[in-house]
């Protein structure tokens, strides 16, 4: 929260001066007041390391902000004020960072600057296409219905999010319990069986020396294996902070089977709804290209549009970079020319976003059915390898009885 430095007098005439936390500018004079403080000055103290909030990744739910756009495009249709519209919807939403960054953007509205002016003083919580669409909304009257392109926007962005992540999330969660599993019966079953083996003497199955090696180097060394998943980990994160190695991840993703052509489909669907709701906001085409450039979250289709938007630049089409590259489907190069022909970009692409989403919905739900299957057998096989393992000697044993 922010700290702001002030300056008064109290009603007996001392003078007054310290520092004080408040949401915004407004609020703190008004605490002040209220404690009978005469102000002569009130400034906002620089952030440092004690007082910044530290916040990771974008402050803001996804589905709270379409709940906000949802509520602030019902308002202003009702004939509600712009700015009473702001204030009611600060003290309403229970996203915290967005109460906060709303009650500084009323407090611009009173100083008389335009919304989205306001707005951009809040990138972490307002996105950069919200605030090129409301700029787009304000010149042309129609603020409104900018706000309810923009809720079908995220809320298709959210959908298709979570459809992929569901996806992905299965094979992830049988993995880890089976790796639970498997170092359970490694770090306590085995080695139980292991001591009463090593007392009957004999010569062991190679499958057995396997499975016992490999309890020792779980009892032993399981800070190297921990050791070594952070380090795995921390290395896709850098990786992943440049985007010339993001690129070749991304490339690889694409080209992934079973994955990869569920991960390119949800890109498609988020770069032609993204660009969708960008011109039928009127917002300019080589503006609109290099905003999805920065969003689409997949560098290959990044650099991709980066060559459309050159090749419009030298009076080229939009389509040209596109028929010789790899990650666009015939369907979603015709259509896309089409619209240019017609005059009906907007359209076209939105026609191609809900196709592509119907097919992320089948593709996950397919994908589902196949990998819990083939995640049960595997698991099956590998804890069944570990009992093998004990019960082939157990066998050998009672036969020598």
């Amino acid at each position: 929260m922010p700290q702001y430095k002030y300056k008064g007098k109290l009603k007996n005439g001392l003078k007054k001066e310290g520092t004080i936390t408040g949401q915004t500018k407004k609020h703190v004079i008004e605490k002040l007041r209220s404690q009978g403080v005469a102000l002569a000055s009130v400034d906002q103290m620089e952030s440092t390391f004690f007082n910044k909030e530290i916040t990771f990744g974008n402050p803001v739910r996804l589905q709270d902000f379409v709940l906000f756009l949802r509520q602030f495009s019902t308002l202003l249709n009702s004939g509600v004020s712009l700015r009473d519209a702001t204030a009611i919807l600060a003290k309403q939403t229970s996203s915290k960072a967005l109460g906060r960054a709303l009650e500084q953007v009323e407090e611009e509205l009173v100083e008389g600057r335009p919304f989205s002016e306001a707005a951009a003083q809040h990138r972490k919580v307002f996105p950069m296409i919200f605030i090129h669409m409301v700029r787009a909304g304000e010149a042309s009257g129609s603020l409104d219905e900018t706000l309810d392109q923009l809720a079908l926007q995220f809320e298709k962005q959210h959908e298709t999010r979570q459809k992929v992540k569901a996806a992905m999330a299965y094979p992830m969660i049988v993995g880890l319990v089976a790796i639970a599993v498997v170092i359970f019966l490694l770090s306590s079953v085995v080695p139980t069986f292991a001591s009463m083996l090593s007392d009957v003497g004999g010569e062991l199955p190679a499958i057995t020396l396997f499975v016992l090696g490999a309890s020792n180097v779980v009892a032993n060394l399981w800070w190297l294996i921990v050791l070594i998943f952070v380090l795995v980990a921390l290395i896709i994160w850098g990786v992943m902070q440049k985007p010339d190695t993001k690129y070749y991840v991304d490339y690889a993703l694409l080209k992934m089977p079973i994955f990869g052509p569920l991960l390119q489909k949800a890109a498609l669907a988020r770069m032609t709804r993204t660009l969708s709701s960008l011109f039928s906001s009127s917002v300019p085409i080589l503006q609109s290209l290099q905003m999805v450039e920065k969003i689409v979250q997949n560098e290959v289709i990044a650099r991709s549009l980066k060559k459309s938007r050159e090749a419009l630049e030298s009076g080229q089409r939009l389509t040209e970079p596109m028929k010789k590259h790899w990650v666009y489907p015939p369907l979603v190069v015709q259509m896309i020319s089409i619209g240019e022909e017609t005059g009906s970009l907007d359209e076209m692409l939105t026609k191609v976003a809900q196709f592509y989403e119907k097919e992320v919905e089948y593709a996950t739900d397919k994908l589902k059915s196949l990998i819990e299957p083939i995640m049960i057998v595997l698991l099956a096989v590998i804890v069944g390898t570990i009992v093998i393992s004990i019960i082939v000697p157990m066998f050998q044993i009672y036969s020598e009885i």
